[in-house]
């Protein structure tokens, strides 16, 4: 399942990474960041070439995702159906 955290972009354009999100990356680490809509894909280089065709699908798909929850769209569920809808995929 997804992790989720939240931050934020500073007025110099840094976003912290929060630190439950740091496991398994190091001080120096070089990332590459993708643009797709409104989606930004932070990718290590150490793997960029892998998967980085299912990422940009995976911002396609959220991007309309947030056009059809913008445009009222959207089913409201529990958090318990949501969870069980989730471990059914």
């Amino acid at each position: 399942m997804a992790e989720l955290e939240m931050t934020r972009m500073s007025s110099k354009g840094q976003v912290v990474i929060p630190k439950e999100m740091r496991t398994g990356f190091k001080e120096g680490e070089k990332f590459i960041v993708i643009r797709a809509g409104k989606q930004l894909i932070l990718k290590s280089t150490r793997d960029f070439n892998e998967n980085i065709k299912d990422d940009l699908e995976f911002a396609q798909r959220t991007e309309e995702a947030w056009k059809k929850y913008g445009r009222g769209e959207f089913k409201s569920t529990s958090a318990d159906s949501f969870l069980n809808e989730l471990e059914k995929c």
